[in-house]
Order: C-alpha cells, then sequence, then structure tokens
C-alpha cells in the first residue's frame, strides 16, 4: 500500500481572501526581482562513479559539497510552491488534457529511420491509468479513469510531423558525465547556441553579446528581438548571471516559437566562462518559472505544434553523443521495454474567477512524482515524500530522516561527516539501489550510486545518495541523473500530468 502524501490543497476560501484570485506573486517577494536560486553547474571535479569498484577511484569531495549547496539554493521556494504559494497563472494543464493539433500533418521523410520514434501500437505501458497501484488510494484523490487507449503517436516512415529530436552532448569528465546541452536557435536570422537541459528548473537565459562575448547572443543582428528594462538574475551557489528579461524567436529541434521569453545575461561570474554550453533551458512547469511566463515547451502546446504535449528524455552514459530530448515523442530506439507511468503529485488547485461562484485551476509546479520506499538488497525503507526528477541535478538527495533509515539498512553504512553534513560511506561491494514510485520498483546502475574510495585501499565507498539538510521540506527528495541514465524519462503534460520510466538502453551496456 502506498503511504499518502501529505500534502493538502490550499483553500479556496482562504485565497479568495488576497486581492482577486489570480495565484500571483507577493509584492515584497524576492522573487518578484526575478531572483532564482538554481544549482551549481554539477559537479565538475566530483570523483568519478566506480567502474568496476576499481579501488584507485578515489571520492572527491571538492565539488559535491558545493553542489549540495547549490540544490538547497535551488529549491529554497520548493515549501512555497509545494503548498501554492507564489505560483505564476497557467492554464497550460487544462489545454493539454484536451490536447488536439490544428497544424498540418504532413510528414516531411528522411529526418528519422522507421523505427526510431514510437508509433501508437508499440507505446505500451505496465501502467495506463494515473499510476496508482490496484487496490490503494490516491494521494491526492484525483484518480483518472485509465485511457481508452496508449497515449497516440503517428506511425512513422520518416520524421512525423509534430516531433523532433534535440541531440544533447554528455561533458565527460574521466568517468563523470557531467552535464547533457544541445543547440538552440534564437532570433532572425538564426543564431545557434547551446543550452543545458534542466527538468527541475523553469526558465531560460542566454549570455548576449556581440563583441565582447563571442559565445553569446547579438541582439543587434536579429530583426525579431524585442528588448526591455526588466531586470532578470539567476543566483547561483557561489556565483550569479544577471541581465535584462526579453523576446525574440527560438527554435529547439526544428520547432519554433515566436516572441519567446528569455533572460538575456550580460553578467557572468567567472566560473561560467569555460562551460561547453552557452545557456540553459528549464523544462519544469511555467508556475515556477522567475521571468512568470510560458516556458518554451509550454508555448509549444499552446501553439498546438506537438503532435503530443510531452517530451522525453535519454542520458548517455560515458557517450559524448548519443543523449537526446525528443519533443512531442518517445523515441523507441533508446529503450528496452514498456513504460511505467506515475503520476506528477506536485499538483494545487487555485482560484481562477471568482464572483457568485468560483473556479479552480489545477497548477504544477516541479515534475514531482510520489516516493513511497527506498530500497538496498532489498531491504525496504518507507518514505511518504515528492521526489523530483531533475535532469539538471547530477546525484540523489533525499530527506535527513529518509536517509539515515536507508542507510541503515545496509550492514556497515555510517554517517560520513569528514566530507561534509548529508554524506555516508558504505562497504563497496556491489549493492543493489531501487526507488520506488507508486508502487512501481525502480533499479539505479551500482556504478552510478558508488562515488568511490575514500581512500586507497579502502573497502569504504561512499554513496550516491545525500542527506539534503534541514532547509528543504521535509517531505522534498531530488532525482537526478544518477537514476535517469538507467531510466529512460517521459514528461507528459497530459492526464494531469505524469513520468513516464522505460528501461534504458545504458542497461545494456
Amino acid at each position: 500500500m502506498v503511504a499518502q502524501l501529505s500534502l493538502v490543497p490550499i483553500s479556496l476560501c482562504a485565497l479568495a481572501l488576497g486581492a482577486a484570485a489570480s495565484p500571483v506573486r507577493d509584492a515584497d517577494s524576492p522573487r518578484r526581482a526575478r531572483t532564482m536560486q538554481i544549482r551549481n553547474r554539477r559537479s565538475f571535479v566530483q570523483g568519478p562513479p566506480v567502474q568496476g569498484d576499481d579501488e584507485n577511484n578515489l571520492f572527491d569531495p571538492t565539488a559535491v559539497q558545493p553542489d549540495l549547496q547549490a540544490i538547497i539554493a535551488k529549491y529554497q521556494f520548493a515549501g512555497e510552491y509545494l503548498q501554492g504559494v507564489n505560483l505564476s497563472p497557467d492554464d497550460t494543464l487544462d489545454m493539454a488534457n484536451n490536447y488536439t493539433r490544428t497544424v498540418n500533418t504532413t510528414i516531411p521523410a528522411g529526418a528519422f529511420a522507421a523505427s526510431d520514434v514510437m508509433p501508437a501500437g508499440n507505446v505500451t505501458s505496465t501502467d495506463v491509468d494515473d499510476g496508482t497501484p490496484d487496490g490503494d488510494s490516491d494521494p491526492d484523490g484525483d484518480a483518472r479513469a485509465p485511457p481508452t487507449a496508449p497515449p497516440f503517436l503517428p506511425a512513422v516512415s520518416g520524421r512525423p510531423s509534430g516531433t523532433g529530436v534535440q541531440p544533447l552532448r554528455d561533458y565527460i569528465e574521466g568517468t563523470l558525465d557531467l552535464l547533457y546541452y544541445g543547440p538552440v536557435d534564437v532570433g532572425t536570422p538564426k543564431q545557434t547556441l547551446t543550452v543545458d537541459v534542466d527538468t527541475g528548473s523553469a526558465d531560460l537565459w542566454l549570455p548576449v553579446g556581440c563583441t565582447n562575448d563571442p559565445r553569446g547572443f547579438c541582439p543587434e543582428h536579429s530583426s525579431t528581438y524585442e528588448p526591455s528594462d526588466e531586470s532578470f538574475q539567476v543566483t547561483y551557489g557561489s556565483g550569479e548571471v544577471s541581465g535584462k528579461l526579453v523576446n525574440d524567436t527560438v527554435t529547439i529541434a526544428g520547432m519554433t516559437v515566436a516572441r519567446q521569453a528569455f533572460g538575456a545575461v550580460d553578467q557572468e561570474s567567472n566560473q561560467f566562462q569555460d562551460d561547453p554550453n552557452n545557456g540553459l533551458i528549464g523544462m519544469a512547469f511555467g508556475t515556477i518559472a522567475t521571468s512568470r511566463q510560458p516556458t518554451f515547451f509550454e508555448n509549444l502546446i499552446k501553439q498546438r505544434s506537438l503532435d503530443q504535449p510531452m517530451f522525453s528524455v535519454h542520458l548517455a552514459r560515458q557517450r559524448s553523443v548519443g543523449s537526446e530530448v525528443c519533443f512531442g515523442c518517445i523515441d523507441s530506439s533508446k529503450t528496452t521495454g514498456p513504460v511505467t507511468w506515475v503520476p506528477v503529485k506536485s499538483k494545487v488547485s487555485l482560484p481562477r474567477v471568482c464572483g457568485v461562484h468560483c473556479t479552480e485551476v489545477a497548477l504544477q509546479t516541479y515534475w514531482a512524482v510520489g516516493m513511497d520506499a527506498v530500497y538496498a538488497n532489498g531491504r525496504r525503507t518507507a518514505a511518504n515524500v515528492f521526489a523530483a526528477i531533475d535532469t539538471g541535478t547530477t546525484l540523489i538527495y533525499l530527506p535527513n530522516k529518509l536517509a539515515k533509515a536507508f542507510y541503515d539498512t545496509i550492514p556497515g553504512a555510517k554517517p560520513a561527516p569528514e566530507y561534509g553534513s548529508g554524506f555516508y560511506t558504505y562497504p563497496c561491494a556491489k549493492t543493489v539501489i531501487e526507488l520506488s514510485f507508486a508502487g512501481h520498483r525502480f533499479k539505479i546502475d551500482p556504478s552510478d550510486f558508488n562515488l568511490g574510495h575514500t581512500k586507497k585501499g579502502s573497502s569504504d565507498c561512499v554513496g550516491g545518495i545525500l542527506a539534503i539538510g534541514d532547509q528543504l521540506p521535509a517531505n522534498l527528495a531530488i532525482v537526478g541523473d544518477e537514476f535517469l541514465k538507467s531510466w529512460y524519462s517521459t514528461y507528459d503534460y497530459s492526464h494531469g500530468a505524469r513520468v513516464g520510466f522505460s528501461p534504458d538502453i545504458n542497461n545494456q551496456q
């Protein structure tokens, strides 16, 4: 039986006491200054995951520690968002739940092999309802009837209309998959830059510069650029970028949004100058966007440009090429099994129009699913938390009590305060780790969980699951690439919002 999450929708009456019924931010909120704190560009000098338990692979904590600090900064407003506070209004979920395309369905040939994008008949699922196991109550009380058919994706003889694939590069240091980034075209005529793909945030930002930054976007060369005086600032754990909130034409994977809002960054901390990517694209729900504007993907939904209101992500392990984002589609060539659907549980209901009668609008925040257990070699640790599925985070972070209870099930595991708060070591022997979402268990590759030996010749290794500290909600976990390299993930705005997990081809390596 899946433990019920404790999120309670905010009372309409309580919210109606505010001025009007729109879920906008308080004027004194720090987010009104367009300030967002997110992660610190991954673990650039972190010791690599162990392949085959090589005792020469030693754990290096020097980058994991700031990465943990950056996670805390990134999710500092999570407690408010999960309570429905300071969210931007958005109707994308309503549109996605009644989604039909209005664009030309002609299929241009040649961009995909026929087997690459999954046709309707192959989109199988071990759980085609809302993700709650049979016989269990739905944690949010919003169980939906199973769809009459799997999510439709057109049969293909080439590239399906309304789909597109953004190739990603895996930035590798040693045996660590550092970050994943891909191309974006901006302006008219187009200028090509690259962005880190992040499902844990909701803003697009890019550096600007016509002479002083050859890596930046040059507004003067774009006839569709729309400047503004509105400030935009992104603060990281140990640096920041800042500039103006602007609009221009943005194209990714052949799909275009005119007048897409993004942060045009003209000030960057030195730490970002050598990054392989230029900027970042947030793929979480636009309700949490610093810009208070819809995300690029949400604008594609509003334009009805997609075959389906979903995108999928494949993160390769130790391959510089081969990773991708599939817009409007599931790429069957990157999976080895069916999709298991799990409902997103970060939904809050807020009033949309209040007069004689109030109506509600459902808003999502993070791609957060219900985590009901963590397993180590089959030993179960019960959980009752939101788990944010975050491509922009390297490791897995659990609330303090849950992390301690989990490591208590591994004989010989113990806290490792010498590396800082939140670290644990465990005997280096192979340990099978599983996360359970809505009663479905998903294994993690042991080489991704093992961050390295504590010292040469030691039989102790550092675990890739960290305690998140006391500065974030006690019911929030962050699940990053350590997990996602084993599971091809699909992010679906329809069916009330859900995440699909399919066995990734990485598991065959």
